[in-house]
């Protein structure tokens, strides 16, 4: 019986990129904990800046709209001062809420596409403010009277300042977060994952999900507060759709063989 000869090879094979590529489990576990860590830093920093307006905010969101505040608990000034601190840090720190967020999920990205999105947090702080300040100048003076007319002559409207502050805030964050909607977009139409056409395909499900989110952080029953909060969640998209148009590109496979 011949015996196999076993060759030395003294250049072995190269490993396979792909399979290097691959992140493993303990992996992906450090990698979401140092994006956590970043996001509760974010979280940490912006709640203690919003500390220190978070009188104001009350003051303005009671006053401006005519609403005069009861507690009727020992601890509801301080549980509605801190939910306020929260909400405005939340929004401070929404630039690195999303950097992060798309950098765990998306960690195939090319180093363009992570400049790009670099760009982007100004932009998306913008936009969340733009959110934030429709809810606070628009959508809430029509919902505030509507609620204090509806049945007024039989129910006196005293409000206490934990349920306001809650109802507010729901309604300022929330507007704030999807007024974001093209800038993301626009990214992820500019990394290749979704175009134009595609999207405009997708109308009709747009128009139902927004429909449906509209009427998830509408604090009223009535079709006016509800169109309110739907028409601009509809412009949105359709501008996101229009930048998914101007900045679509194709995405080509990458090539790990040069890495």
């Amino acid at each position: 019986m011949s015996e196999e000869v076993q060759v030395y090879d003294p250049i072995p094979d190269a490993p396979d990129p792909v399979d290097k590529s691959r992140m493993s489990l303990m992996g992906h576990l450090k990698e979401l904990r140092l994006r956590l860590i970043w996001i509760v830093s974010g979280l940490v920093v912006g709640t203690i800046l919003g500390m220190f307006v978070a009188e104001w905010v009350i003051s303005f969101i009671s006053l401006r709209l005519g609403v005069q505040l009861i507690a009727i608990g020992p601890f509801e000034n301080i549980s509605s001062f801190f939910r306020v601190s929260f909400t405005v840090g939340t929004g401070l720190a929404m630039p690195v809420i999303v950097y992060q967020s798309i950098a765990f999920i998306a960690p195939g990205l090319y180093p363009n596409e992570r400049r790009n999105l670099l760009f982007l947090l100004p932009g998306i702080l913008l936009l969340f403010l733009a959110g934030s300040s429709f809810a606070l100048f628009v959508m809430l003076p029509v919902a505030t009277g509507f609620l204090q007319k509806f049945m007024g002559t039989v129910i006196e409207a005293n409000w206490t300042a934990r349920e306001y502050i809650n109802f507010v805030t729901r309604i300022v964050f929330w507007i704030g977060v999807f007024f974001e909607t093209p800038l993301v977009i626009a990214f992820l139409a500019r990394a290749g994952f979704v175009s134009g056409p595609k999207l405009l395909g997708w109308w009709r499900q747009a128009v139902v999900v927004t429909s449906v989110i509209a009427a998830m952080i509408t604090p009223t029953i009535d079709p006016v507060n509800m169109a309110i909060a739907m028409l601009p969640l509809v412009v949105l998209y359709f501008m996101g759709v229009g930048l998914a148009y101007i900045v679509y590109r194709p995405r080509v496979p990458r090539d790990f063989s040069e890495e």
